[in-house]
């Protein structure tokens, strides 16, 4: 049976998540739902409903991993629908035990430009309209979700609403390597203001954090300031996880204007998907001094631990990207000092 919400039990996580669709154009060098992709792309063969020129077009592709930006699969309107409608009933049916989480694009970005053609993440908001008493979570980085503001308003009348834009730096060039079809930071801020005016409860995702690039105790504090002075009112964050399907387009991505920083994921994502420890929890302090600077949530619902609280302390000075101001946390395993 067709199902379209994933349940907590199938993913690990604290929520339900829902993706309308499987791919995304954006082509974040750094997603880890590059898998994810090739997991639909392995279900459709074996059914029989990969289509011959979309197989011939992704074997032509210079890259496989290139198939997840290029080949942008879309859930079917009559199945989405029916299929969404089924599993909501489910979810109901737990909201005995508390409120049931639905987060919209955990793989894939619901607003990614084949929305704009198919429109299931907006249909998919008209379907959550008919429930109550729900949690719903949506992260993005397309301005597209202010097309929606008047369904999130409305949404928030029955159930807690969330929007966040994603956001990992200001800076428009590192975007650009990173996320090379994903809308500048300035369009994304601008949509923050949008659905703040609108108000829909909005704020940013600081994630994936970036140790040695986007990591900076200066970077970081525009970042957080330009998010509340747009009118964001949260904005939890996490340290890169770097799963192997990501491994080798980072790589790429990096390798002509930060060599040293490619070579240290190499090295220290070679046997684990996290940052380390020490990095992580260094960076968690990092980020809770400066919301509480500029006056931000860590979280969008009150009640939440921060979403993947991020840890840092091995990405020593000499890794770094040389950003002008950038104060990277401390080399050799050493704290931080408080006034960082």
């Amino acid at each position: 049976m067709t199902s379209m919400l994933n349940p907590p039990e199938a993913t690990g996580m604290g929520f339900w998540s829902l993706n309308p669709y499987v791919g995304c154009e954006f082509g974040c060098a750094y997603c880890y739902a590059r898998f994810a992709h090739r997991y639909g792309v392995e279900r459709a063969e074996a059914a029989g409903r990969l289509p011959a020129e979309t197989r011939s077009r992704m074997q032509e592709l210079p890259h496989p991993w290139e198939a997840f930006e290029r080949a942008i699969f879309v859930k079917r309107q009559e199945d989405f629908e029916s299929a969404l409608l089924r599993d909501l009933r489910r979810v109901l049916h737990r909201t005995s035990s508390g409120a049931q989480h639905i987060a919209i694009g955990t793989a894939t970005d619901p607003y990614q430009p084949a929305e704009r053609r198919f429109g299931l993440t907006r249909r998919a908001l008209e379907l959550l309209l008919t429930v109550r008493g729900l949690r719903i979570s949506i992260v993005t980085k397309s301005p597209l979700v202010t097309r929606d503001a008047d369904l999130l308003r409305a949404l928030h009348e029955r159930n807690e609403v969330a929007v966040h834009l994603s956001m990992i730096t200001l800076d428009a060039e590192v975007i650009r390597m990173l996320e090379p079809r994903s809308p500048l930071p300035h369009t994304r801020l601008r949509a923050v203001r949008r659905l703040a005016d609108a108000g829909v409860s909005v704020g940013i995702f600081c994630a994936p954090i970036l140790p040695g690039l986007t990591d900076g105790l200066s970077d970081l504090r525009a970042l957080l300031r330009a998010a509340r002075d747009a009118g964001a009112s949260f904005a939890p964050g996490c340290a890169l996880r770097l799963y192997g399907e990501a491994k080798a387009p980072l790589a790429v991505a990096l390798e002509r204007r930060h060599p040293a920083v490619a070579a240290l994921y190499r090295e220290r994502y070679a046997r684990a998907r996290e940052a380390p420890a020490r990095y992580r929890e260094a960076l968690s302090r990092r980020l809770r001094r400066l919301r509480d600077e500029v006056g931000l949530r860590a979280a969008a619902f009150s009640d939440l631990a921060e979403i993947g609280d991020t840890q840092l302390a091995f990405w020593g000075d000499r890794h770094t990207a040389g950003t002008s101001g950038r104060q990277p946390l401390a080399a050799n395993g050493q704290r931080p000092t408080d006034n960082r």
